[in-house]
C-alpha cells in the first residue's frame, strides 16, 4: 500500500478523524488567533478585575480586566511557535550529531558517541533550566535552551538508527562503488531512517511546547508584555483560589495542545508503517583463541607474486578484540593472488574466515574487527591494508576497476531508493556522465544482465524486483565501469536452483566475454568447481589448500580437510541405505595435516596443487561423480 493510500485509510479512523481535528483547531488558532482577537484580547477593563464567569467573559478576567479565554486563544501563536521554532532547531542538530560518527568514524566519532550518552544522562528539563538560566530570560533564550536540551536524546536516537543501517550491504555495496562516506550518509542511510525520525519529531513538538511552557511559569521564558500559556498559568496560580479558570485554561489548553502532537505522532506512525520496519544490525561472533597453528609459514621463495595478478595480498590478518583485550585471530596469515580472467572459489565451513577474507579485500572491515596485512597489489598498484582495515587509494578504483555481489539481494540495495537511480550512480561520480547520460548507460548494463524492460523498471524499487532480478541489478551497478575484480560473496545462497544457474551462467558470461577476474564464495563445492578455474579452501582462519579445480574434481586434494568436506556431499553413487558422512566435532586438521606434511600443509599462494601426478592419491569414491555433469 502505497503512502497516499495509507494516508487516507488513516484518516478514516476515529483517531485519525480526531488528529485532523486537533490539528486544523491549533493552526487556524496559530495563524489566525491574533488577527482575530488579538485587539480583545488586550483591552483591560479595569471595573472587571479578576472577576468570575459571566456571559460577556465565559471564564473570567484575569488582574487587569482582560479576558482569559481570548487571551488564551491568542497566546496559542506565541506558544506553539515557540515550541515548533525548538523543535525545529533541537531536531535538525540532533540528527547531524547523530550521523557524525558515521561520516567521521574512528576516535572522533567514539568521542561524539560518548558525548552523546553523556548528555542523555542528565533530564532534558534539567538541562534546558540550566541553559535558560545561563542564556538569560527571554523567549529566544528559552527556545535556544529547549533545542540544545533535546540535542543529546535526539542525538542518540538518530545514530542508533543510522548504526542499524550502517551494517546493511547496500551500505557496503556504496563504498564498493565509491561513494564518498558524507553522500552514503545523506543518501543511503538518512532515507532509511527518515521515517521514526519524523514521527518522533511529532511527539518531542508536544514535549518542547509543555517544556517552553514549564520555563514561562519559572519566569525564565516569555516576558512582559508578551505571553503565552506558561505565563499566564503562572499569573493564574496566584488568584487560584479568586477565579481558579484563570490557571485550568492555559493548563487545559497546554494539555490539549500536547496531546494534539501526540495524536499526530501516532497517525504519522500509521501511515508511515514505522512498525514494520526491522533494523538489522551487522554482528560478528567472538570466538574462543584458536590454538597455536602446526603449519609453517611458506618460505620466501614461495612468496614471489603472480606476474599479471590482478590482486595479491601477503599476510592477510583479521582480528578482534577478545573479552580480556587480547587480540582473538579469525583470519590468520593468509596469501594468495587473483590473475587476470581467473575465477577463483573460496570455501569453507561457516566461520572459516571466508567472507572476512573477500570484505578485507574491498576495504569493508570495520571496528570492532581490525585487518592487517604484510602487502597488497591491486591492478598493478601497492596498497596497505591498515589497522582499521581500509586499503590506501584504493578508494578510487571503487566503482570503476572493483566490484561487489553481496550475499543477500534485498539487503544489496537500498530500499528506499529506485533501483535505476543505484547502478548509475557510478556513472555520475566516477566516469563523468551527466545525468541522461547515466541513465542511459544504466538501462543498458541492466539490459546486458538481461532484466526485461530494462527502461521501465529503471524507475521501480527493489521490493518490485524478485531475488534473482535484484541480484542482476547489483552485477549490473558493477559493469557501468570497466571493473578488473568482481567480488562476490555467495551470490547464489538466497536464490532458488533455476535463478542460482542463471547467476552462474552470468557471471561465467561475463569472465569469458569481458575477461573479469572473479572471486566467488560459496558453501557449496560443486558450483565452486564448476564454476571456478582455482578454489582456496579455508578452515579455522587459516588457508590450507590452494588447488586447481580440475585436480579438485579429480579428487586429488592434498589436505584432509578439503578431502573430509568432498566426501560429506552426496553423488547419485552415494548408498542410500547408509547415513551421509558428516566431519566430526574437534576434528583438528591442521594437527593431521602437519604430522602428514608439516612443510607442505599450505601451498604456495596463486598455485594449484603442488604434488605431481604420479604422488597423486586414488580419486575420492564419494567425490568422483560429483562433477561429471558440470564437466561434460
Amino acid at each position: 500500500m502505497t503512502t497516499s493510500r495509507r494516508l487516507l485509510a488513516s484518516m478514516r479512523t476515529p483517531l485519525g478523524m480526531l488528529a485532523l481535528l486537533a490539528c486544523a483547531t491549533l493552526l487556524f488558532l496559530v495563524v489566525f488567533g491574533p488577527v482575530i482577537w488579538g485587539a480583545s484580547a488586550a483591552t483591560t477593563d479595569t471595573s472587571k478585575i479578576a472577576t468570575g464567569a459571566s456571559p460577556e467573559h465565559p471564564f473570567g478576567t484575569d488582574g487587569s480586566g482582560r479576558d482569559i479565554l481570548l487571551r488564551t486563544l491568542v497566546a496559542a501563536r506565541l506558544s506553539v511557535s515557540m515550541a515548533l521554532a525548538a523543535t525545529a532547531v533541537g531536531v535538525s542538530v540532533g540528527i547531524v550529531v547523530g550521523l557524525l560518527p558515521l561520516i567521521l568514524g574512528g576516535r572522533i566519532g567514539q568521542w561524539i558517541v560518548a558525548g552523546i550518552n553523556i548528555g542523555v544522562a542528565f533530564p532534558g528539563l534539567l538541562l534546558a533550566i540550566s541553559f535558560s538560566v545561563i542564556l538569560g530570560q527571554s523567549g529566544l533564550a528559552a527556545t535556544l535552551a529547549i533545542a540544545i536540551a533535546m540535542v543529546p536524546s535526539y542525538g542518540r536516537l538518530t545514530h542508533n538508527l543510522g548504526a542499524s543501517v550502517w551494517g546493511r550491504d547496500f551500505i557496503s555495496a556504496a563504498h564498493v562503488l565509491g561513494v564518498p562516506v558524507w553522500k552514503t550518509v545523506l543518501r543511503h542511510v538518512l532515507p532509511n531512517v527518515r521515517d521514526p525520525l519524523i514521527v518522533n519529531a511529532a511527539v518531542t513538538a508536544g514535549n518542547a511546547l509543555v517544556a517552553f511552557a514549564g520555563l514561562s511559569f519559572l519566569g525564565l521564558g516569555i516576558q512582559v508584555p508578551l505571553y503565552d500559556w506558561g505565563r499566564m498559568l503562572s499569573e493564574g496560580m496566584s488568584r487560584i483560589f479568586v477565579n481558579p479558570a484563570a490557571a485550568l485554561v492555559p493548563g487545559i489548553a497546554i494539555i490539549l495542545a500536547g496531546l494534539t502532537f501526540v495524536l499526530l505522532g501516532e497517525v504519522l506512525g500509521a501511515v508511515l508503517g514505522t512498525g514494520a520496519r526491522g533494523s538489522v544490525i551487522a554482528k560478528f561472533r567472538r570466538r574462543q583463541k584458536a590454538r597455536e597453528a602446526a603449519l609453517k609459514a611458506p618460505s620466501s621463495s614461495m612468496l614471489a607474486h603472480l606476474e599479471d595478478a590482478v590482486y595479491s595480498v601477503r599476510n592477510l590478518r583479521v582480528s578482534a578484540s577478545g573479552h580480556r583485550g587480547e587480540p582473538n585471530d579469525l583470519v590468520k596469515g593468509v596469501s594468495f593472488d587473483i590473475g587476470r580472467g581467473e575465477i577463483v572459489g573460496i570455501v569453507g565451513e561457516s566461520g572459516s574466515g571466508k567472507s572476512l577474507t573477500l570484505m578485507s579485500l574491498a576495504g569493508l572491515i570495520e571496528s570492532p574487527l581490525h585487518a592487517s596485512a604484510d602487502s597488497a597489489h591491486f591492478d598493478g598498484e601497492d596498497l596497505t591494508i591498515s589497522a582499521d582495515g581500509t586499503p590506501s587509494r584504493l578508494d578510487r578504483h571503487f566503482g570503476e576497476k572493483l566490484a561487489m555481489v553481496f550475499q543477500d539481494p534485498m539487503a544489496s540495495l537500498n530500499p528506499a531508493l529506485h533501483v535505476g537511480g543505484q547502478v548509475a550512480e557510478t556513472g555520475l561520480l566516477h566516469l563523468g556522465l551527466s545525468r541522461a547520460q547515466a541513465r542511459d548507460r544504466a538501462i543498458e548494463r541492466l539490459e546486458d544482465v538481461r532484466i526485461p524492460e530494462a527502461r521501465r523498471r529503471y524507475g521501480q524499487y527493489p521490493h518490485e524486483f524478485s531475488g534473482g532480478m535484484r541480484q542482476r541489478a547489483m552485477i549490473a551497478a558493477g559493469l557501468m565501469g570497466s571493473p578488473s575484480l568482481i567480488l562476490a560473496d555467495e551470490p547464489t545462497t538466497a536464490l532458488d536452483v533455476t535463478v542460482q544457474a542463471e547467476i552462474l551462467t552470468l557471471l561465467r558470461q561475463i569472465n569469458a566475454e569481458v575477461g573479469t577476474s572473479i572471486v566467488f564464495v560459496s558453501h557449496d563445492i560443486a558450483v565452486v568447481t564448476s564454476l571456478c578455474t582455482r578454489v582456496l579452501v579455508m578452515y579455522q582462519g587459516h588457508l590450507v589448500e590452494n588447488i586447481s579445480a580440475e585436480d579438485l574434481r579429480a579428487g586429488y586434494a592434498e589436505h584432509p580437510y578439503t578431502r573430509a568436506l568432498l566426501a560429506t556431499v552426496p553423488t547419485m553413487a552415494t548408498p542410500r541405505d547408509v547415513p551421509l558422512p558428516s566431519i566430526p566435532d574437534g576434528t583438528d586438521f591442521l594437527a593431521e595435516a602437519a604430522a602428514q606434511s608439516p612443510s607442505d600443509a599450505e601451498p604456495a599462494p596463486g598455485q594449484g596443487c603442488s604434488s605431481t601426478a604420479s604422488s597423486r592419491p586414488e580419486t575420492l569414491d564419494a567425490s568422483a561423480p560429483i562433477f561429471e555433469k558440470e564437466t561434460r
